[in-house]
């Protein structure tokens, strides 16, 4: 059975009966940073049960800030490699008090079931999340995946009270060409009063206007500013995205001086060792210590969101719920105490309430491969190459001229190596490909975290190792893998193929090790395994590859490897 919320927070009242004063209430003393009136004063806050009963200016108080809970307003829990509870665990200690969370990744694996998952996991621990109904899945029809939801799935999921928004609408042709199916979707939100995520790398002209039409109200695929500024005048929120491998805040923070209003905080996808270090609390810091204005940037991470999404987070107001956080100073953010729902659920560096762990789910059905599977026979004189860039989802094609031998081999020198994507689903035979921007000089690395339907994706220098790596996947069930020479490491992640059912810092030590490794192998990525992961993601131009084949994601079409 699933503990409620309610039960999770009597427990945690009843391990701190320290905070405990007569007859329910509380009073917590700090420097109060006043969001809505925009100021910082000395006082105290009421605490009445799970709300705010009273706030009051007094004296001379501590030298720490209280402040709302902080809130990432878009994330895929799945890429922390961990389940809902573990990340929990983990984002509590950083000041995050609630997650506006799509489920997309579990979703390509298990569908709806997938996640019904996600939502009865979270209701393990006091964390707010709230969740969006996955809007493609699988992500486009060009790819192999493990479920299907449709329009009348989706409007399934939008009926569940857990359920606060249609998440990212990534097929924007589908949009502005009319795709009836996509348009049912949209409009199952739109009749229930839901917010409709966006994602539209690039979009702009007559195609823009036409998505955002639809009633598609964010975009947070933004990498520079002209594309951001567009966006706004057309009416649309921009989520400044500062994740693991995207990271768009620096060409982005102007907004938060010319539109704050319009500009929310998110991280998209944050890796394991990420999440240990930092969430939101260290990309508020970064704006503030740049002198970017205290309540903006707050307000960006806490009212904004609360806002658009209709959410049920106090903002440190009488009689809201008590969510908030105090922290030593607002230009470090560094977090001393975490309250949700009027529980202290973080403590000085301790964490006060235990996720109990979750039974691993999944959906793999593949075999292993040869060196045979991924051969490439020359069929002309110049190859299209994916070219990846650290830090970014964006891709560029780039073409190469191949050698004379019969097959078309890596070449570690000009920095071209092999990408192959297995799928996993119905065990198809592997698609190959060819990719620059790594700079692996030895060995392979290969994940089943490949966006969005989650195939197995590797990287490599050679053939033999390509093979092992992608082999290792298969025998673990999903996970991620490196070979060289002869020597496999690998991370399970048995949930879904894309989560581990262990805490954040293990996961992180694991797979820190192994990202390590890569480097180590030559790789010139800051993050390998999470720019790998992306390589598969058609709906981000320009080149990618699935099992199914290079696809251009401009045109949104296969592509053939050989230009001529």
């Amino acid at each position: 059975m699933i503990n409620k919320k309610s039960d999770i927070i009597f427990k945690i009242l009843k391990k701190n009966r320290e905070n405990e004063i007569s007859q329910g209430r509380m009073k917590i003393i700090g420097k109060i940073i006043d969001i809505h009136r925009r100021r910082i004063f000395p006082g105290e806050v009421i605490l009445n049960g799970k709300y705010i009963e009273k706030i009051n200016e007094i004296g001379n108080v501590t030298d720490n800030y209280i402040l709302p809970g902080l809130i990432d307003s878009h994330i895929h829990i799945e890429s922390s490699m961990t389940t809902p509870g573990s990340f929990a665990v983990a984002a509590v200690s950083r000041g995050t008090t609630g997650v506006v969370s799509d489920p997309h990744e579990i979703a390509n694996v298990l569908g709806i079931d997938g996640v019904k998952y996600m939502i009865e996991d979270s209701k393990r621990v006091p964390l707010k999340f709230w969740f969006g109904a996955p809007s493609c899945v699988p992500a486009t029809s060009f790819e192999s995946s493990g479920a299907i939801i449709d329009s009348e799935g989706v409007r399934e999921l939008l009926k569940l009270p857990e359920i606060k928004y249609l998440a990212e609408m990534m097929n924007f042709p589908g949009v502005v060409l009319n795709d009836p199916e996509v348009h049912k979707k949209i409009d199952a939100a739109r009749k229930l009063g839901k917010p409709i995520d966006g994602h539209a790398p690039g979009l702009t002209g007559e195609n823009l206007k036409k998505y955002i039409s639809a009633g598609i109200s964010t975009d947070h695929e933004c990498s520079t500013m002209e594309e951001a500024l567009e966006k706004l005048s057309l009416g649309m929120k921009i989520l400044i995205r500062e994740g693991s491998a995207a990271r768009n805040l620096n060409a982005l923070k102007d907004l938060i001086r010319t539109d704050p209003g319009m500009v929310m905080l998110c991280s998209d996808d944050l890796h394991p060792e990420m999440l240990e270090k930092r969430h939101i609390n260290k990309i508020a810091a970064q704006l503030i210590s740049r002198d970017y204005n205290l309540f903006d940037v707050i307000r960006s991470c806490t009212s904004n969101p609360v806002s658009h999404y209709g959410l049920n987070a106090g903002l440190l107001q009488p009689g809201q719920p008590a969510d908030f956080i105090v922290v030593d100073d607002y230009r470090t953010m560094d977090v001393i105490e975490t309250w949700i729902d009027g529980v202290k659920v973080f403590d000085r560096g301790k964490v006060l309430f235990d996720y109990p762990g979750s039974l691993p789910v999944n959906k793999f059905n593949c075999s292993e491969i040869s060196a045979s599977d991924i051969k490439v026979s020359r069929q002309g004189k110049r190859i299209r190459v994916i070219q990846a860039f650290d830090g970014e989802l964006l891709t560029k094609e780039y073409t190469w001229e191949t050698g004379n031998s019969n097959y078309v081999d890596q070449d570690t020198d000009s920095d071209i190596l092999k990408i192959v994507v297995k799928d996993r689903y119905k065990d198809s035979a592997p698609s190959t490909g060819f990719i620059k921007g790594f700079g692996l000089k030895k060995g392979a690395f290969a994940s089943s975290v490949a966006h969005d339907s989650h195939n197995i994706i590797c990287v490599g220098t050679n053939d033999k190792d390509i093979v092992v790596a992608i082999n290792e996947i298969v025998r673990i069930k999903g996970g991620l893998a490196v070979s060289s020479e002869g020597k496999i490491s690998s991370l399970p992640l048995p949930v879904a193929g894309i989560m581990s059912n262990e805490p954040v810092g293990e996961v992180a030590r694991k797979y820190e090790s192994l990202s390590n490794r890569v480097k180590l192998l030559g790789c010139k990525m800051s993050a390998p395994f999470m720019t790998l992961s992306f390589m598969a993601l058609l709906v981000i131009p320009e080149l990618k590859l699935s099992d199914k084949g290079l696809f251009d994601g401009r045109g949104f079409r296969f592509v053939p490897l050989f230009v001529d």
